[in-house]
């Protein structure tokens, strides 16, 4: 059956297409330079119009593509229309029984996924949605007509719903599941820790996510949760002990989470380990010798002395050197250096060990030759850098011949090598499940051996604790992008926060957090307290009464009570604590600096040297080359760190927190501070 266009009509419509032909599921549209072929499952709507005096036909197409037929006679396009209408109906009603049988099955296979009894992962997800395209793809019928069919519409608003709503529905069903675990494990809940874990650990703990990054506030349970968590993993028998590694940023944090799991999960088949014991496994099991590791690294002492000895030789022999060092010390650190033989002074090379030992690791860490290093330096330092390299290579080539000598590798390079054993595919890793404690401080080298553990077994789960809010330690190589930017890094995946801490009071967390969100970088999170605090929780005092206030607390804190004194460097300690073993024998006081002290907690913590200049909290924004060169790029709002680091210190308090300010030359903190409500007083 065809329709043509009147020659008149033809030759007023002046378009592209005149006549019509039926096929067996379809339409053929021809004009006389142009055709176009329109199968029954491509085609939308058939409309029909009426002009002054010829008819119009109109072929929907998906995308509102529309094709029309101008100028045929307006009962002979009626009877064609009527015609190929039912045709088309009767078509479409044949297919819709195809269609609904393919719909129904893929929502029978949705329902079977998202029922399942466990976690549902963005995987998941994309898996899911990976199949209802795949079987859309499928339908006889556009996707445009499917709610017209009542075999079909339901089936149809589900699957597609799962597509264009498809993470508020994970979430929703996540949530759903969420709850009836924590419904039906209660028991596990309650018991695993020595107190019952609260509802945002408990849902941290379920989340299944491919990679999830816990964060978790000073004092809100993040070794809890990771104990719990390795719990829930051999509860619910998505693991073995095999299978669950735990890390940990140092050997004291390891064996403290390794008497945690032995007391709460009764096993000392899972063990805590540190990301170079774990570098040492790898290279273990996959390499016929096994290396050691050098007693340097754990001597820092005997480190030190080799650098200073080294440091002192090359400059007592070599004038240019001497030289050079000079020039570093005295124009880029602003040291006051000796005139003469600068090298001999004791206090100048004790200062300077730190340094050596810090510049060192980080050329280690970097892995690369001196012109690698070079290469990728910033090039508005690249020169002075140059310099700065040569400096440092004897000392790095007295650092590789005393591994020689040990026959034995350091940290950086034990990394490196357990790395390059995964990368050749000679280690098989058993872990399922890595999870990871601190992990705000994890440096790049460590974020490579975690990537490359993660290649070599695809279906390896990431489960991070940490607190970018408590990022303290880049000057050791550690980057906090790491963790702010997590998914990039790690893979897509959860993120969530505990909102709870256990160890300061309300008005302490109120400034202390108040304090950190200034920045708006910091990942935003709840952290509420339990316990009330009055307005003196944290107090901002004049540094010279620090023995006044020694004094007071000696009238009221219990023998028990835990009192820390930080300060930002070593050299500040006050001298009032020589004599504090008998001025004030009652009192259990501890002196560390704040970086020491993360980690740790007290009754009452005293915070020294909130003023200006050189040892100024916080301190000058100042770095040297080498910093500038090898650590990652610094954050651009203002003493980023420093806030992080004076954030630590006020945490550390269970009760109260005295702030000590030099009157005449206050920190830029005090004046913030006073601006979030912290009262200053001029004594205790």
């Amino acid at each position: 059956m065809e329709l043509k266009a009147t020659s008149l009509g033809k030759h007023l419509a002046q378009h592209p297409y005149n006549r019509v032909k039926l096929l067996s599921a379809g339409v053929e549209v021809k004009g006389d330079r142009h055709e176009y072929l329109i199968p029954f499952n491509q085609l939308v709507a058939i409309n029909i119009k009426r002009g002054l005096v010829w008819g119009e036909l109109e072929f929907v197409l998906p995308d509102d593509k529309v094709v029309r037929l101008h100028g045929t006679e307006w009962g002979e396009t009626q009877r064609f229309y009527q015609h190929l209408h039912a045709l088309w109906q009767s078509w479409s009603a044949e297919m819709s029984e195809v269609a609904a049988q393919v719909l129904n099955e893929q929502y029978d296979e949705i329902l079977r996924r998202t029922q399942q009894e466990k976690w549902f992962k963005r995987s998941d997800m994309q898996a899911l949605q990976q199949n209802v395209r795949s079987a859309f793809t499928a339908l006889p019928l556009p996707q445009a007509r499917l709610e017209e069919f009542d075999n079909c519409r339901e089936a149809w608003l589900n699957c597609k719903a799962w597509l264009e709503q498809g993470e508020k529905r994970r979430h929703e069903r996540n949530a759903a599941y969420t709850d009836r675990m924590l419904e039906k494990y209660a028991a596990f809940f309650e018991g695993v820790e020595s107190s019952p874990l609260n509802p945002s650990q408990a849902r941290a703990v379920v989340n299944g996510e491919d990679s999830l990054l816990v964060l978790a506030g000073a004092g809100s349970g993040k070794t809890s949760v990771l104990v719990a968590r390795a719990g829930w993993l051999l509860q619910r028998g998505e693991a073995t002990e095999d299978q669950i590694l735990l890390l940990a940023f140092g050997r004291q944090a390891a064996q403290e989470m390794d008497e945690r799991i032995a007391e709460r999960l009764h096993t000392d088949a899972i063990t805590a380990r540190t990301f170079h014991a774990l570098a040492l496994h790898i290279i273990q099991q996959g390499s016929k010798k096994a290396p050691r590791i050098s007693e340097l690294e754990s001597d820092t002492s005997a480190r030190h002395r080799l650098l200073i000895e080294n440091w002192q030789q090359q400059c007592r022999e070599k004038k240019a050197q001497a030289k050079g060092w000079r020039e570093w010390l005295s124009d880029e650190l602003e040291w006051d250096v000796p005139e003469g033989e600068f090298w001999r002074d004791e206090r100048l090379a004790k200062r300077l060990a730190s340094r050596l030992d810090r510049w060192l690791g980080l050329m280690r860490m970097h892995g690369g030759s001196q012109a690698e290093m070079i290469a990728a330096c910033p090039e508005e330092v690249r020169d002075v850098f140059t310099r700065r390299v040569k400096l440092m290579a004897p000392l790095l080539k007295c650092w590789k011949a005393a591994l020689k000598a040990e026959e034995a590798v350091d940290f950086s390079g034990l990394i490196h090598q357990a790395v390059n054993v995964l990368e050749k595919g000679r280690f098989v890793s058993p872990w399922k499940h890595i999870l990871v404690d601190e992990f705000q401080d994890i440096s790049p080298q460590r974020a490579a051996l975690l990537a490359a553990l993660r290649r070599q077994n695809s279906h390896t789960l990431l489960y991070a604790v940490g607190d970018d809010w408590q990022a303290i330690y880049r000057f050791s190589g550690a980057e906090m992008a790491l963790t702010t930017a997590f998914a990039h890094h790690f893979g897509e995946g959860d993120q969530c926060a505990l909102d709870t801490t256990y160890r300061f009071n309300d008005r302490i967390g109120e400034i202390a957090n108040s304090f950190i969100q200034q920045n708006p970088n910091q990942l935003a999170k709840p952290l509420n307290s339990l316990s009330k605090g009055d307005k003196k929780s944290v107090t901002l005092l004049v540094e010279d009464q620090l023995e006044a206030l020694l004094d007071k607390l000696s009238g009221y804190a219990k023998p028990e009570q835990r009192i820390l004194v930080l300060a930002r460097y070593h050299h500040l300690r006050p001298p009032a604590l020589e004599k504090a073993a008998t001025r004030w024998p009652k009192l259990q006081i501890d002196f560390m600096t704040i970086h020491a002290s993360k980690g740790q907690q007290a009754d009452y913590v005293i915070v020294l040297g909130l003023q200006q200049g050189k040892d100024g909290f916080p301190a000058p924004a100042r770095e040297s080359v080498m910093e500038q060169a090898l650590l990652p790029q610094p954050e651009e709002y203002l003493d980023a760190e420093e806030r992080r680091l004076l954030y630590v210190a006020m945490t550390r308090a269970r009760h109260r927190v005295w702030l000590m300010f030099n009157k005449k030359e206050p920190s830029d903190f005090v004046d913030i501070l006073k601006r979030l409500g912290v009262p200053a007083a001029g004594r205790p």
